[in-house]
């Protein structure tokens, strides 16, 4: 439930952001040429873009058989940790000049699209974390039944309605909340969720036997912290903790935080 609550509330809030940037654009533009129907046309379009999404991998997922299931499952698992990390180094690199950029293309593509601009900006805003999202619970589905799953589809309802109080204060200019510390707490739990992921994934293929374990286990921490109790649990779900790690699954998770500190290197050289 955690999970689900974090990611659709930090995704959803990046897409509020945008449709708030756009709608204030708008607002303070005062042509009638691009009006807020336009805006919301787009942000339907996206909505619909995320779903077809999401029917067309349960289409997949009723169609594929055992083996070539458990794989398609891996690949979302991976694509989903892929897609969380390459969205944080993004925003590290263009969210603080985001609302700059967006007011800057809109009113060169106002000139040539007019409210078709506002519209397409929009589905792309919304489709884009909308289809973020759906990989990710997907991946996360593959891990959950019966109450346990409901109570992640119950956490996603939660992270959504949190992201709209969450937009709203930073909106607002509420001083406890600026917008930079936002950005910078998520971006470090986002990236403990995709390692989370690429461990699951790792040792969905260790089982299906297209990667070996190397030496399994290489420690057994149960005692200090079982990954089967409800904290080691946690540790498991939000950062890829495991009590009996295979080396495998050590290689991924220390070779992932080795790539992103030197993509975030890179970042800050340029």
């Amino acid at each position: 439930m955690g999970n689900a609550l974090f990611m659709v509330w930090r995704e959803s809030v990046e897409a509020i952001l945008v449709i708030s940037i756009l709608h204030a654009w708008i607002r303070a533009r005062g042509d009638a040429q691009i009006g807020v129907r336009h805006l919301w046309a787009g942000v339907g379009g996206g909505l619909v873009l995320a779903g077809l999404l999401a029917l067309a991998m349960l289409g997949v997922h009723g169609w594929l058989a055992a083996d070539a299931l458990d794989l398609f499952q891996t690949a979302i698992m991976l694509v989903a940790a892929g897609l969380i990390t390459h969205m944080v180094l993004w925003m590290r690199s263009h969210g603080r000049h985001m609302k700059g950029e967006l007011e800057a293309g809109l009113a060169r593509a106002a000139e040539t699209a007019g409210g078709a601009s506002v519209a397409v900006l929009a589905a792309i805003a919304v489709g884009r974390e909308g289809a973020e999202t759906v990989l990710f619970l997907y991946g996360l589905a593959m891990e959950q039944s019966g109450a346990t799953l409901a109570q992640m589809f119950a956490g996603a309802g939660i992270g959504f309605v949190l992201a709209l109080a969450t937009a709203w204060l930073i909106q607002g200019g509420a001083r406890w909340l600026p917008s930079r510390v936002f950005f910078r707490a998520t971006e470090i739990m986002l990236l403990l969720l995709a390692a989370a992921l690429l461990v699951s994934g790792v040792e969905r293929l260790i089982d299906l036997e297209w990667l070996p374990p190397l030496v399994e286990p290489v420690w057994d921490s149960s005692l200090l912290l079982d990954d089967a109790s409800t904290t080691g649990g946690i540790a498991a779900a939000f950062a890829g903790y495991r009590a009996q790690p295979s080396l495998m699954v050590l290689v991924a998770w220390f070779g992932y935080w080795a790539l992103v500190m030197c993509l975030g290197r890179t970042q800050r050289r340029t």
